[in-house]
């Protein structure tokens, strides 16, 4: 019989380790620091593709890993690299070490993205029995994260101007420490050891076979794809939007936490906004599409603000839906690679488009590159309402784990 109140107990000290890592004191004021170290539109962009290219050369090695593995330690690593990145940009004077804590960061990503939400659905499966519960749990879980990024945000502003930018990059550090022992204290779920396929070949096979089925898993993906590029933009470059208009420094720390208070609300809506209703997903779109066209008119930031926080909340929100969608189709045995596969798919389409992005602000403003949004925005949504109409079908059941891998790996064979 399902135990909601066991699962919650079980999830409590990953949790702590999210909420933990999310004290990133020197984010909210990371665009100005930038600006004091060398920093101009088209090297934020690249700086962006640095971490962007980063993430798929090590993401998918690491999903594997962590169902091969353990995705505890998995994470663990993840945390130790968004501590070198905290400690590298601190000590980052100009441009290439700067760079080389975005590399850092982009190990993080590599390490957490995919396998943090397999370790949360597997764990509501061992607990409950089912997946029903995973959008509210994960739900949750960015509830819990977007509360730490705001508190964190808004204590970044305040020590950036009580102490130094470049202060708020070594008082990240001791809180990275505390969360790799949250990690340490969790009891990771098992289901991925039962069934695991014992060649790593026949292992990448099931998984490349997988990312591949075209009519389950694929539209899903691009969906997926879709919707992290737009909120990438968003985090990436909407304080571009601000620092066009001269707002004064301390706004940022505030505006910021408006943009990160955006997981809360979608962890709130997780679960109970429909997004598997055709009317609702053409809603969301018709709110994609205005929130972005604000971005393209040159509005005061009292119009960028509130535009930049609502499309994330939806883009978010959508990312958690879709989330469930792809790890309903998928085995455990494979969850983390396919999911790291996913979202190494997510950061390489990504890459041009922020290489594009920061070209785009740097020769022609804010305005033009709102077009950009726009368009990732609108698209999202129209595959989401094509994935709301097709949840009416009769669902295919997850793809079989020993007979599916043992005809893939085959085929990779035969490929040769």
């Amino acid at each position: 019989m399902p135990n909601p109140t066991a699962l919650r107990r079980r999830l409590r000290p990953l949790q702590l380790a999210v909420a933990l890592q999310a004290i990133l004191l020197w984010v909210p004021i990371e665009k100005l620091f930038l600006d004091e170290i060398g920093f101009d539109p088209m090297t934020v962009g690249i700086m962006t593709a640095v971490y962007a290219a980063m993430v798929p050369l090590i993401e998918i090695p690491s999903g594997v890993l962590a169902d091969r593995w353990s995705r505890r330690s998995v994470l663990l690593v993840g945390t130790a690299g968004l501590a070198g990145a905290a400690l590298l940009g601190g000590l980052s004077t100009g441009v290439p070490l700067y760079l080389v804590s975005a590399m850092s960061l982009g190990v993080y990503f590599a390490m957490s993205t995919g396998t943090l939400d397999a370790v949360v659905y597997d764990t509501v499966l061992e607990e409950t029995g089912s997946s029903d519960l995973f959008e509210r749990t994960i739900g949750r879980v960015r509830l819990v994260e977007s509360v730490s990024l705001v508190a964190s945000s808004l204590a970044g502003g305040w020590l950036a101007g009580v102490l130094s930018l470049r202060s708020t990059y070594y008082l990240t550090v001791p809180f990275m420490l505390l969360a790799a022992v949250a990690l340490l204290w969790f009891r990771e779920p098992r289901l991925h050891e039962t069934g695991r396929p014992e060649s790593l070949r026949c292992h990448l096979a099931q998984t490349a076979r997988i990312l591949g089925d075209r009519g389950q898993v694929l539209p899903i993906v691009a969906a997926i794809v879709l919707a992290a590029g737009t909120t990438s933009l968003l985090f990436e470059f909407g304080p571009l939007w601000l620092v066009a208009l001269a707002v004064p420094a301390v706004a940022f720390g505030p505006y910021w936490a408006a943009l990160t208070a955006a997981f809360g609300f979608a962890g709130v809506l997780a679960g109970r906004v429909r997004l598997d209703s055709p009317r609702v997903t053409a809603v969301a779109t018709v709110l994609l599409a205005a929130t972005g066209l604000v971005l393209t008119t040159g509005a005061s930031a009292a119009l960028i603000v509130p535009a930049q926080v609502l499309m994330a909340v939806l883009t978010i929100l959508a990312g958690i839906h879709l989330s469930k969608l792809l790890h309903d189709a998928v085995p455990s045995t494979v969850r983390s690679g396919v999911a790291s596969g996913v979202s190494a798919l997510s950061w390489m389409a990504f890459l041009p488009v922020a290489l594009v992005m920061g070209a785009v602000i740097d020769g022609g403003g804010t305005r033009p590159a709102g077009w950009l949004v726009v368009a990732t925005a609108v698209l999202t949504g129209v595959l989401l309402v094509g994935l709301a109409r097709r949840s009416a079908r009769p669902a295919r059941s997850a793809v079989s784990e020993p007979a599916a891998c043992d005809e893939a790996a085959a085929e990779l064979v035969g490929a040769r």
